[in-house]
């Protein structure tokens, strides 16, 4: 049996049991995110030792006629599946600017109120950071805009929590919108894997007769979203406006029911 491909197999599966533990630990917030994400790289540094000893382990075997190819191949296997993501999120971070705030209103962004409470002494500001972050969001995601719909401000208040509950995001503030007081939602959103906390906001005015929705998502950790912001923003605001245009068109299709003939009073 070659000892290359035995220590192969150990470090590959090493890197998984400490790959698993770094993300139940950050997903359930028992230790800070910096010891958690430290773990998590030390991880992916034995999975790259494991692909290297696991080529090497193949080298030895061919040469020598042994034993290990099985535990190579797992090795390798297993490297590369932890490698696999984390490369593609290099890769986003390549093409993407360096931007951890997008919101869709940058002259006027909705604020975090309750929300920032919740950030550490290590996550970024809660303040919009400012026209340089507009400037570079514009560039690289210009479909980051307002939504307007005919629908009432409650409406597309309603069609907002509604959806957003269905996501799992953890509601924060619930205003409803009123006369001369604008709707706003605070909420948290979890990454698909680590679990990290992404703070959303959404404001609802009141727009000619119908209503426009800003929202706003933030990284709280790290210089870069790698594109989750954006891509958080412009999939709830279409869910949004295909529900509110799906509820319009039930109402204009549903028939009025007749009001019945009053009666016509006797003459005598």
């Amino acid at each position: 049996m070659s000892q290359v491909a035995l220590w192969a197999r150990r470090m590959a599966l090493f890197a998984l049991v400490a790959s698993i533990l770094s993300i139940m630990i950050v997903r359930s917030g028992l230790l800070e995110i910096r010891p958690a994400m430290a773990t998590f790289v030390g991880a992916l540094a034995f999975a790259a030792m494991a692909i290297l000893l696991a080529f090497a382990a193949f080298i030895v075997i061919w040469r020598q006629g042994i034993d290990g190819f099985g535990s190579a191949l797992l090795a390798l296997f297993i490297g590369s599946a932890l490698l696999l993501y984390p490369a593609y999120l290099a890769l986003q971070a390549y093409r993407l600017p360096a931007i951890t705030d997008v919101v869709t209103d940058p002259d006027d962004p909705p604020r975090f109120e309750t929300v920032a409470q919740l950030r550490t002494r290590d996550a970024n500001p809660v303040a919009y950071p400012g026209q340089a972050f507009a400037e570079k969001q514009r560039m690289a995601y210009p479909d980051v805009e307002p939504l307007v719909v005919t629908s009432t401000p409650q409406q597309a208040y309603d069609t907002a929590i509604a959806i957003i509950t269905k996501r799992r995001w953890r509601i924060i503030v619930d205003r409803k919108p009123q006369a001369r007081r604008e709707g706003h939602i605070e909420a948290v959103a979890r990454t698909p894997i680590m679990g990290f906390g992404e703070d959303v906001v959404l404001r609802v005015r009141a727009d000619g007769e119908g209503a426009r929705i800003d929202m706003r998502s933030a990284t709280r950790y790290g210089p870069h979203d790698l594109g989750g912001n954006a891509s958080r923003i412009t999939k709830l605001l279409e869910e949004i406006d295909e529900t509110l245009g799906t509820q319009e068109e039930k109402r204009k299709s549903t028939p009025k029911r007749p009001q019945p003939a009053k009666p016509t009073p006797a003459k005598r």
